[in-house]
């Protein structure tokens, strides 16, 4: 998505959250400190030959799902391509799946993470303004390419094509790089797991967002999103481009 068009959109979730976007832009410039010599140079020309034209599978971690089981669909050329968000890489691996590309903030676990880069996942290392510390510690331990983003304008070093959570900006990136379409596999809105009261409303209030944005995203974007569900069915993502108001 233009930039021009998600800003506004992101202001809502800054106002909402009480996001302070210093802290986002020192987070940010942290990360293209961080970030290796040849990681520092545009990242969609580098993302976008993984992801255009092919089926993307957009793998997250909701609980019991487990990896992608690719196998199920419908052989295309060229094969479907894996983006795990975050933990979703985790999964992959537990399949012996290694995924194109992993998007993460490195609040889950991250040494799946590594294992996917070392393996030839490009990862996307998202800055924003509560994760400093863990830009410091982790980002130097990935040892292949890195790409890196964040939730201000895109400069030469960090993109933004949209989304607020790793799943929901992992299925932006998918569209914004030509996916011919985006399989959400692993996402749960419905159940939060946190523990005490207080971090699982504020748990609820992203999901319902992403829930939102991931709707938008199939209305306005290229690429159809479609939920793949566990039981093996593909269905239109509720209330995006088909009306559908239910799951």
């Amino acid at each position: 998505m233009e930039y021009s068009r998600w800003a506004p959109r992101y202001d809502a979730i800054r106002a909402e959250f009480g996001f302070p976007f210093e802290r986002e832009r020192v987070a940010a410039d942290a990360l293209v400190r961080l970030l290796p010599e040849e990681s520092r140079t545009p990242p969609l020309p580098r993302i976008r030959p993984r992801l255009a034209g092919r089926d993307v599978v957009v793998v997250g971690a909701a609980p019991g799902t487990g990896p992608p089981p690719v196998w199920r669909l419908p052989s295309t050329d060229p094969a479907p391509a894996l983006v795990a968000a975050d933990g979703g890489a985790a999964a992959c691996l537990a399949g012996r799946l290694v995924p194109t590309v992993v998007v993460t903030d490195l609040d889950g676990p991250v040494p799946s993470e590594v294992s996917a880069n070392r393996q030839g996942a490009l990862v996307v290392v998202h800055a924003h303004g509560d994760n400093r510390p863990a830009l410091e510690a982790w980002v130097p331990e990935f040892p292949g390419e890195l790409a890196g983003s964040w939730a201000g304008p895109p400069t030469e070093v960090l993109l933004d094509v949209g989304g607020f959570t790793d799943g929901d900006r992992a299925a932006y990136l998918a569209e914004a790089c030509g996916a011919r379409r985006v399989l959400l596999w692993g996402f749960d809105f419905e159940r939060v797991e946190a523990p005490d009261a207080a971090t699982r409303e504020r748990k609820r209030a992203k999901f319902a967002w992403a829930d939102r944005l991931l709707a938008e995203l199939d209305r306005e974007g290229g690429a159809p999103v479609v939920l793949w569900r566990r039981d093996g069915t593909l269905v239109d993502y509720p209330g995006g481009r088909n009306g559908a108001s239910t799951r």
